[in-house]
């Protein structure tokens, strides 16, 4: 019978690289933290673990989302105050200032008025087409194209918006012109210019170019964020505001209710509207000189403009009552999500110290593994022996 090391360097091999599996496993815990690799090692702590890690992602994800939505609606937030403001100053400084005294005798006074009317006209129109990250933050859902654009003489307004399912934008052209009656200005849909974005041909009545105005208004932007919940889509936070919701001070519910000729009055007392109307007012008491009707005509539209003013606030309050939401729905998430780490470490955490000690006699039961094998590799005569 031949003796030979063989089987012996076999199961001192297997050892070794049994020792060795496990050093590494420790390490692996430390670096990691876990304190399972695989199902196996525990199998309800696994499938535990592996349930909050989807619920950690989803947290997660909201957060990162949470503060592209914030911004978005704290700058309508600011848009909306900053139009508010300006249609207050209109009203409140050149109008009050040209019917006071003697102040509207000179026409000198009266042109400088009017370009300042025009001014806050313009900046009002550039608000609405503020963008955030390169989309325009009161496009609804069109994020790409600039919603609204004003002519230098402030008669005419044009809102484009391109629908979902178009190949390009729907343009709708107001027009401020005087009313039938003679008494007074308003808005009237120019039907050449106006064009249908999914067919490419002019509206045919006014009533459908007024309709693609309506729809924009009632586009919804719902956001699942951790507020409400996903299975009632009308309970999560709506992030568009059209510019003619801020404009009117109508919110979606309150758009989709009105007639086509409820809308057109909306638009005309809007405060792009109320300007274009003092504007308008302001170039023919230029022409014509008629003070009487001019003062009578501007009180309405000062009126009118209190009024618009009150309902933008609301659209702003609105605002920044979803910004508060959106603060209190971070923090709780945020708990959420420092909740589950604890609980993760709980479930499947590895103890640090515990760890190490474990990691410290694995190297030692290798290295004295190591040096064993300096004594098993001394060859044998036998092991020549054929």
């Amino acid at each position: 019978m031949r003796v030979t090391n063989a089987p012996m360097y076999r199961k001192y091999s297997s050892s070794v690289n049994d020792v060795h599996s496990k050093l590494n496993k420790a390490m692996n815990k430390i670096s990691s933290g876990a304190a399972y690799e695989a199902a196996a090692d525990n199998p309800l702590a696994y499938y535990q673990g592996k349930k909050m890690d989807h619920q950690y992602q989803d947290v997660e994800s909201k957060l990162q989302l949470m503060s592209d939505v914030q911004n978005r609606i704290y700058q309508q937030e600011l848009g909306a105050r900053s139009i508010q403001s300006l249609l207050s100053k209109a009203k409140n400084t050149d109008l009050e200032y040209i019917l006071s005294g003697t102040n509207n005798v000179d026409m000198t006074t009266v042109g400088t008025i009017h370009s300042s009317l025009l001014q806050k006209q313009q900046s009002i129109v550039n608000t609405l087409n503020a963008q955030y990250e390169n989309f325009y933050i009161y496009g609804g859902n069109d994020l790409s194209t600039a919603p609204f654009t004003m002519s230098g003489d402030g008669k005419t307004l044009t809102f484009s918006h391109q629908f979902p399912g178009d190949n390009q934008a729907t343009k709708v052209v107001l027009n401020m012109k005087p009313n039938a009656a003679g008494d007074g200005y308003g808005f009237e849909v120019d039907l050449g210019a106006s064009v249908n974005g999914k067919n490419n041909t002019a509206f045919t009545n006014e009533a459908d170019a007024l309709k693609a105005i309506q729809t924009a208004m009632t586009e919804r932007g719902y956001v699942d964020l951790g507020y409400g919940t996903i299975d009632d889509k009308t309970t999560l936070l709506d992030t568009f505001t059209g510019g003619f919701n801020v404009l009117t001070g109508l919110n979606a519910d309150k758009a989709a209710a009105l007639t086509p000729t409820q809308l057109l009055d909306a638009l005309n007392n809007s405060a792009v509207g109320l300007m274009g109307q003092a504007i308008a007012a302001t170039e023919t008491y230029l022409d014509d000189g008629d003070l009487k009707k001019y003062s009578g005509y501007l009180g309405g539209v000062m009126d009118e403009m209190t009024l618009t003013e009150d309902k933008i606030s609301n659209v702003y309050s609105d605002l920044g009552t979803k910004y508060s939401l959106i603060d209190t729905t971070e923090d709780r998430l945020k708990d959420i999500k420092n909740g589950l780490i604890e609980q993760y470490k709980d479930k499947l955490g590895a103890d640090p110290y515990e760890s190490i000690m474990e990691m410290f006699s694995f190297q030692q039961s290798y290295n004295a593994s190591l040096q064993l094998s300096s004594k098993l590799m001394e060859s044998s005569l036998f092991n020549f022996i054929s």
